[in-house]
């Protein structure tokens, strides 16, 4: 068994200069943009509805993905939505929520079903984020339950896409060095 695996006949797709660590599991109906990075031991599930990953995002070792499947009372379910440009912290757990573009999600943080984290928004290490909840762009929240800290500053909004490129970067060497391993 490989750590692309397919549910009821759907396989992960990847876009172009995507790296997947070997150390990581991606199941179902998933689909990562151009250039994201998996890193070691991700646990994504796209089985009971989808999980999108958008371009240059990186998921951080350890963090879990999941998706709440559809009902009678939730047609839709609430899939995984990641947007372009972020940044997932180690360890942190995604499950049935949106997340716009440039956000960085702390280590450790918890955001839970149909959340809506906005474009620009940076969320503290350790933070849990309940269900149903908006966070607004432009903003950095912080602890359990998340609250609105404070307005971020202008050198906090350049570092999101930012710290998107360094991983972007990052992924490119860990390409490269594999490139160069099969060659040998």
């Amino acid at each position: 068994m490989t750590n692309l695996r397919p549910y009821q006949g759907i396989t992960p797709r990847l876009g172009q200069r995507v790296y997947i660590d070997e150390a990581c599991v991606l199941v179902g109906d998933i689909t990562l943009g151009d250039d994201a990075s998996i890193w070691p031991l991700v646990a994504a599930r796209g089985d009971v509805n989808r999980i999108i990953i958008g371009q240059r995002s990186n998921i951080q070792d350890g963090s879990v993905l999941h998706v709440t499947r559809r009902s009678t009372n939730n047609p839709e379910g609430y899939p995984l939505i990641i947007g372009d440009d972020v940044t997932v912290g180690h360890k942190a757990m995604l499950h049935g929520c949106t997340i716009g573009n440039r956000v960085l999600v702390g280590m450790g943080a918890i955001i839970l079903d149909n959340v809506v984290v906005e474009d620009d928004v940076i969320i503290g290490a350790g933070s849990v984020v309940p269900p149903g909840k908006r966070l607004q762009a432009g903003y950095l929240y912080m602890g359990n339950p998340v609250r609105q800290a404070r307005v971020l500053s202008e050198q906090e909004l350049k570092f999101l896409p930012a710290s998107a490129d360094n991983y972007v970067r990052l992924k490119q060497e860990y390409l490269q060095q594999y490139e160069a391993g099969e060659k040998r």
